[in-house]
């Protein structure tokens, strides 16, 4: 399997995608409820994540990502601590992230 394909089965599933053509076409956007889901299973499985992306009204805000923080990509200390202060900062953002899905996870 690959790692898109685990992601829209296990991760993305029932949430709306709110990229509607103002980033690349296979990146998914997400309100800030739909992304807190993405968050809670990102963590259920273990799939670490690189960088969370936010954007606001189709345009980007802000990135931030786990090198800055020191944390290893799949703790989720960093990506919940990051989602916690763009969410605060600035209401109505869409977010996306970058995903690292282990082999073993793709292999089941």
């Amino acid at each position: 399997m690959k790692q898109s394909e685990f992601l829209e089965k296990n991760v993305f599933n029932d949430l709306e995608n709110q990229n509607n053509g103002f980033d690349k076409e296979n990146s998914h956007h997400f309100s800030q409820s739909d992304f807190n889901l993405v968050l809670e299973r990102v963590e259920h499985y273990g799939i670490g994540i690189y960088e969370l992306i936010t954007w606001r009204n189709g345009t980007f805000y802000a990135v931030a990502n786990h090198v800055e923080t020191k944390k290893k990509a799949t703790d989720p200390q960093w990506y919940q601590k990051a989602f916690l202060t763009f969410k605060t900062a600035q209401p109505g953002l869409t977010y996306a992230a970058k995903f690292k899905v282990s082999n073993k996870l793709l292999a089941r």
